[in-house]
């Protein structure tokens, strides 16, 4: 059931449209999210925190260390160590060290590795462009707009970060 069957029709008419719209935003991205999912675990037998890290690496040429990774993906050091070494494993990256501090390394994705993100990287583009393939061109610029709005309106100033 998703977020939105949860809103029976004597309960939805006492939801602000804009909590109606916020439940709908959910169950879209949670039904794309499994798509995503399902095509990585098929087509590469992969999952998408891998992906997801292979992506981060595939930003920066020169690797990042494994606390700027944990970082950039908000999870765990030990989710990142666990991914890294699995990676490592089937030579889609590599750690390197960083010069001066012999504790630190870095971590990239290998010429196995990049070719082998861009190949998921190229079918999980595929299977966005058709979740939205429902909408004419105009609809979607139109959506991603609106959506910029609400980005705009909801991200914190800089004095509410520093609090």
């Amino acid at each position: 059931m998703d977020k939105e069957a949860r809103l029976d029709g004597t309960t939805a008419a006492e939801h602000p449209e804009a909590l109606r719209l916020w439940l709908r935003m959910l169950t879209c991205t949670q039904l794309v999210e499994k798509k995503v999912r399902a095509g990585l675990r098929d087509q590469f037998d992969t999952t998408l925190p891998r992906f997801d890290l292979m992506a981060q690496l595939e930003r920066s040429r020169d690797g990042l260390k494994m606390n700027e990774l944990s970082r950039r993906m908000m999870v765990t050091g030990g989710n990142v160590t666990g991914i890294t070494d699995q990676l490592v494993g089937e030579d889609l990256v590599e750690r390197v060290p960083v010069p001066g501090d012999r504790r630190a390394f870095r971590v990239r994705l290998t010429p196995k590795g990049r070719k082998v993100f861009a190949d998921m990287a190229h079918a999980h583009e595929a299977w966005v462009v058709d979740a939205f393939s429902g909408l004419p061109a105009r609809e979607v610029a139109t959506l991603h707009r609106l959506l910029g709005k609400v980005k705009q309106h909801t991200q914190p100033t800089v004095t509410e970060e520093s609090t």
